[in-house]
């Protein structure tokens, strides 16, 4: 385990609540918020990604914008940034608050989680890239397929990304299925408490349907216009983020308005249910029931423990 001190996590599914209960436990702690989001990283996709507005922060949240859509970005980049906060509040003996629901990028930042030596970006990446630009996604898949069936059977076939992930563990003589089993054997590095927010489902796609709307309200569709200018369309990850692509197929003709909304209604309520999947398998959270606790109730129980455990 690296540096003695709690770290504190809030994860669940997205649309939750988790930003506004790690920020009111951040300023409880004189602390910050450490996004632990995939997307959220990314300069100027903000309404798409629920990202909190500067002007409305009630706590420094860190690890959002850094990076432009053009970059590639990785776990492994995200875990050796995110690191580097947290050490800095340990050293200072204050506890920092990741919250978000991209759950390899949790693990990878309080768990013991190696990464190949291959970085985003390389020559092999840019060929994988190239070619499902060229041939789809689908010539990709049947290449994985090809290599490395077991790991293939484990991805979606437009998970662009993540199937150019895999073959590139192939190349290395790695298996992405073997490093997916491991993921869920975890080997703590930080001394880290995981509290999970959770509700009925009917409340939660309430939530999501509430979310969209306001998303869309907001202008969703002009930050989407904006950042195509900018290269979105160029971009093999923040281009497949939920809200943007669904977007894009509006501005490119393929859908009406409306049905664009409806998609990504649609898509984030499965998108949640992957991370509920994903989440459960972690035996360490603590789940906090929405539907009989609120966010003040949920501060003091995370304080309280927090204050038990330090005794």
């Amino acid at each position: 385990m690296s540096l003695a001190g709690p770290v504190i996590a809030v994860v669940g599914p997205t649309a939750s609540g988790k930003s506004s209960l790690a920020e009111q436990l951040a300023v409880c702690l004189s602390s910050a918020v450490i996004s632990v989001d995939a997307m959220q990283i990314y300069r100027g996709m903000n309404i798409g990604t629920a990202k909190t507005p500067a002007d409305k922060r009630r706590a420094h949240l860190l690890m959002v914008d850094v990076a432009d859509i053009s970059q590639s970005y990785s776990a492994e980049l995200f875990q050796k940034q995110a690191r580097s906060y947290i050490n800095a509040f340990l050293k200072q003996r204050r506890v920092p608050v990741l919250c978000g629901g991209t759950g390899l990028y949790l693990d990878a930042t309080i768990d013991e989680l190696c990464f190949p030596s291959g970085k985003a970006g390389d020559s092999a990446r840019e060929r994988y890239e190239q070619l499902a630009e060229k041939y789809g996604p689908d010539k990709l898949y049947a290449l994985l397929v090809k290599r490395d069936l077991q790991s293939a059977q484990l991805i979606h076939p437009h998970n662009v990304r993540r199937v150019i992930r895999a073959l590139e563990m192939h190349d290395q003589g790695l298996s992405y299925a073997e490093g997916n089993k491991r993921l869920h054997e975890h080997t703590p590095h930080y001394d880290c408490r995981i509290w999970g927010i959770s509700m009925n489902r009917m409340r939660l796609y309430d939530r999501i349907e509430r979310r969209v709307d306001k998303m869309f309200d907001a202008g969703l569709v002009e930050e989407v216009k904006r950042l195509r200018s900018q290269g979105l369309e160029s971009s093999q990850t923040a281009r497949q983020a939920i809200g943007y692509k669904e977007v894009l197929n509006y501005l490119e003709g393929r859908c009406t308005l409306e049905d664009a909304k409806l998609a990504v209604k649609r898509n984030t309520k499965h998108y949640a249910k992957r991370q509920l999947t994903w989440l459960r398998r972690d035996g360490r959270i603590q789940w906090l029931d929405y539907n009989r606790v609120d966010e003040k109730q949920a501060v003091q129980l995370i304080l309280a423990n927090l204050k038990e455990s330090s005794n």
